[in-house]
Formats: structure tokens, sequence, C-alpha cells
């Protein structure tokens, strides 16, 4: 055995597709570490100190965009918010010219989320400071892909050999690729299942199993993944109603008890409750959605101190 390097300094986080599961671990494992600053009563480290760190945002978001400023208050850097609205983005400037005009102020990391697919590479492209990607379109979400993962790891100690399903929106779900990826890569099972117009053509080549009745991709799961209806990407018809659709793929108590006595249950928020998930499971025991929360604020802490600070020796094999 020789110790081998395992780091993310200077690297683009812009999916788990490209990822490897070493990097994977160190971000899980970093992220444990992390944790452990949010629980004190006083949640500062100075860390990331005179690092700059911005978030750039073009489409609306609660979750991601407040725990990536907070992560990065939390380890001591200098955070700043833009968003699309409020830029000169507003005024008809383009994306290039943005981008340049934020690595002139000499910022540190770049924390983006883009409506389009493959803005991300796009970016990281353009400019020199390192690049998050908080959500390109419908391709991939990677910090949110990582929490799940820490959150699948707390309550169940290992990814390796779980069934994992997840359900409902799997076409416009940046959230389902990034943890289709990641899952796979630590060794999970994954299932998807929802409506055929909202499954991508040939999904099952990736190596998922596919299910067009959800009853079969809950059957015996460890972990079930609900994901939101995402109405403001879908045109009209990829399903009849609302309620045929909680009434066919819906999340109820019924549906739950298919899976493993000890199943947990996910979504990634914010949720349509009584359309995708029935409210009486949304914060049952099962639930472990507002840990989610929780997992994704250490998550991003690792992520911005990865990123900036490289990682840690392991043993490797010669």
């Amino acid at each position: 055995m020789s110790k081998a390097q395992v780091s993310l300094r200077k690297k683009d986080i812009l999916g788990l597709e490209t990822m490897s599961s070493p990097e994977i671990n160190l971000i899980l494992d970093t992220a444990k570490e992390m944790k452990n600053i949010i629980d004190r009563d006083i949640k500062k480290a100075p860390t990331l100190r005179g690092k700059s760190i911005i978030n750039l945002f073009f489409e609306n978001s609660t979750r991601t965009r407040t725990s990536f400023e907070l992560a990065g208050k939390y380890l001591g850097a200098d955070v700043v918010n833009i968003s699309a609205s409020s830029s000169s983005v507003a005024k008809g400037e383009s994306l290039r010219d943005t981008l340049l005009t934020v690595e002139a102020m000499g910022v540190d990391i770049i924390v983006m989320r883009h409506e389009a697919e493959g803005s991300a590479q796009y970016a990281a492209n353009v400019v020199k400071p390192v690049l998050i990607n908080a959500g390109d379109g419908a391709h991939e979400h990677p910090s949110q892909g990582l929490l799940d993962m820490f959150t699948i790891k707390q309550y169940k100690r290992k990814i390796d050999g779980l069934k994992v399903a997840i359900v409902g929106d799997i076409l416009h779900s940046r959230v389902a690729r990034s943890n289709i990826w990641g899952l796979m890569k630590m060794g999970a099972e994954v299932h998807v299942a929802g409506p055929q117009t909202l499954l991508p053509r040939d999904i099952e080549q990736v190596g998922v199993k596919v299910h067009n009745r959800i009853e079969e991709a809950l059957d015996q799961a460890d972990v079930i993944n609900v994901l939101r209806i995402q109405r403001e990407r879908q045109k009209k018809g990829l399903f009849p109603s609302a309620r045929e659709y909680a009434r066919i793929f819906g999340v109820n108590a019924k549906r739950l008890a298919l899976a493993k006595p000890d199943a947990l249950l996910l979504h990634p928020g914010p949720m349509n409750r009584g359309l995708e998930i029935a409210p009486d499971i949304a914060y049952s025991e099962q639930s472990a959605i507002q840990e989610q929360v929780k997992n994704g604020l250490a998550v991003r802490m690792a992520l911005l101190f990865l990123v900036l600070m490289g990682g840690i020796q392991i043993e490797a094999a010669n």
C-alpha cells in the first residue's frame, strides 16, 4: 500500500457523472466534519478567511442559494449574491460578459445556477475561478446529489448494495441525474419510475432499472427519493391532471408500506404536497426531508473547503 492524494483543490464541480468514487467519499467524509460546525453555538470557522465567493443565480432558489451563502460565511469567506433580475443581465448583458465581470473582481469561487444545460461547463471554460454548478437546466445538480448520498449514509451507514427508488419527473430533473450517477458509482441499485412521458428515452442504458408502475420500484426499497413535479419546465399534456398523477404515481402511506419497514424517504424540495407526496408521510418518522436541508449546508461547506484547500491522504494499492 502507498499514500495517494485525493484532492479537489482548484477543481470545478460540474457534475457527478465525471466525479470519481474516491472524490465522492472525500466530500462525504469532509461534510461529516463540517456538520459539527453547524451544531455549535457559534457557527464560525476562520478556514476560508480572505477568500471570496460569488453566488450567481439565474434561476430562483431558496435552499441551494441560502445554504451556499451560509456555507461560505460559516467558513469565514466573503460572500456576495447576484441574481439575474438585479444584475446587468436584465439589461441584456450576455452570460460571458457577466462571468468576465465577476472574474475581474478577483473572486475565488463562482457558484452558478442557470437554466441552460451545459452552462456550467461553458462558464468553467470562460473563467479561471473555481466553478461550482448549482444546477444547469435539467442536466445536473451535483451538490443535491451529494447531500442525498450524505443523508443516506447517515441513516443507513452505507450506500453500497441498497435499493434506491427515484420516482416522479425524471425527464426534467437534474436532481435525478446527479443521484443516478452518484449512487451507481457508490454501489447502489437504482430504480426509477414515473409516467412514460416523464422518463428520458433509453434511460435504462445508463444502468438503472426502469418501471412504469411505481409499486414495482418501491417494492422492498431501502430508500425512496420523491422528485418534485416541475410544472415550470413542462409542456402541457405530459400527464392528464395533477389529481390523476397523484392517484397513479403519488407516494402515499399505502405505497410507502411496499418498501422496507425502515425505508428512508427523501425529497429535494420544494414539495408539492398532495401531488407527488402525501402530506401525512412528508414529515413522518421515515422522512429525512428536513435533515436533508441541514445536510445540504454541511455538504456545501465541504465543497467550498475542498476546492480551495485541497484533500487528504488515503491508502491506495500500488
